[in-house]
């Protein structure tokens, strides 16, 4: 769900700035075109980082999390954000439109299985792109993971974050009429795609700062608002998928499905205090994976940028990509 805020906080962690050595506009069809790039090691570890929103977009911050000598890293930004394009656009633009994108990529590049890396709307889609491919996914390195359920919704759009933050639920609950306070995800996408500017302009930026003012654990609220054109992407594009409840239909639920990827290794890494995506979710998860290991961060939120989770994401792709599993899975 989240873009990612603060990084500086993180950097100690990180590894140090790589740039890309491939860079390239994808055709995946429907009109729409996806940034792709690639860094670190052509002949290293495969991995695909898989960003939040969904509409947040990929960071430099994110080839950081990787020792550019051992890893071959590929990010894209999904359908409709950041450099893909069209921008801010939901047309073709659903979760299988995605996991197909993923495929893409994956036979584009000459990639027979990849090590899955993602947080928050990053790692529901790791899970339900391994799931469809099993075959493909080596490994999944999750951080705040959200399974698209309605509890988590609600949880974030129901009020249930809002009784610990009031004055900030206040902010976003006002722009909308009391009547429509019972569904303010549809009372939302109402307005995002109402086609007045300056109306989808007001509530993007609405819908963007609630998100992000509760990130991580040392926000003290509202964050001022960012650019239109991320807010306004980033917004539409999550709306969209929420008010579709992620394009999962009977059967499709990411618990339900979960034999699929059983013995698939799993590292999970939580942050104690996640406002967003809160921890039942994540031991939820774990309980019903048994290839997979929980790291709860004890003082952490939400952000990939906490101290804490940084760190743990970092020790965890070291050793896999010195080829010693047991620490991160064991």
């Amino acid at each position: 769900m989240d873009k990612v805020s603060g990084h500086r906080r993180a950097i100690a962690h990180l590894h140090p700035p790589v740039e890309p050595f491939d860079q390239r506009m994808v055709e995946v069809g429907d009109g729409h075109r996806i940034y792709v790039e690639q860094c670190g090691n052509p002949d290293g570890k495969p991995v695909v980082v898989l960003h939040g929103g969904p509409g947040g977009g990929c960071s430099p911050a994110m080839r950081r999390y990787f020792d550019a000598s051992a890893w071959r890293i590929i990010l894209f930004d999904q359908r409709g954000c950041g450099r893909s394009r069209p921008h801010a656009s939901v047309e073709a633009n659903t979760t299988w439109h995605l996991v197909s994108d993923m495929e893409h990529i994956r036979e584009m590049l000459g990639i027979e299985q990849w090590v899955l890396f993602g947080g928050s709307w990053g790692a529901t889609l790791a899970l339900i792109y391994a799931q469809t491919h099993p075959e493909r996914a080596a490994a999944l390195i999750l951080r705040g993971v959200f399974l698209m359920t309605e509890a988590e919704l609600q949880w974030f759009y129901g009020g249930g974050a809002g009784q610990f933050w009031p004055e900030l639920w206040e902010r976003f609950t006002a722009p909308i009429p009391q009547a429509e306070h019972d569904d303010l995800i549809a009372a939302y996408h109402r307005r995002l795609f109402s086609g007045d500017a300056g109306c989808e302009l007001r509530h993007a930026r609405s819908w963007a700062s609630w998100e992000n003012a509760l990130a991580s654990i040392d926000n003290d609220g509202p964050l001022g608002d960012g650019p239109a054109e991320y807010a306004r992407a980033f917004s539409r594009l999550e709306n969209h998928y929420f008010h579709n409840r992620g394009f999962l239909a009977p059967g499709q639920g990411i618990l339900e499905r979960m034999d699929r990827i059983a013995q698939i290794p799993g590292l999970i890494v939580q942050g104690r205090y996640d406002m967003i995506c809160p921890p039942s979710g994540a031991h939820r998860l774990a309980s019903l994976w048994p290839a997979a290991r929980l790291k709860m961060i004890p003082r952490a939120g939400h952000a990939l940028s906490e101290p804490g989770i940084s760190a743990e994401l970092v020790r965890a792709t070291d050793a896999l990509g010195r080829g010693n599993e047991g620490p991160i899975f064991g």
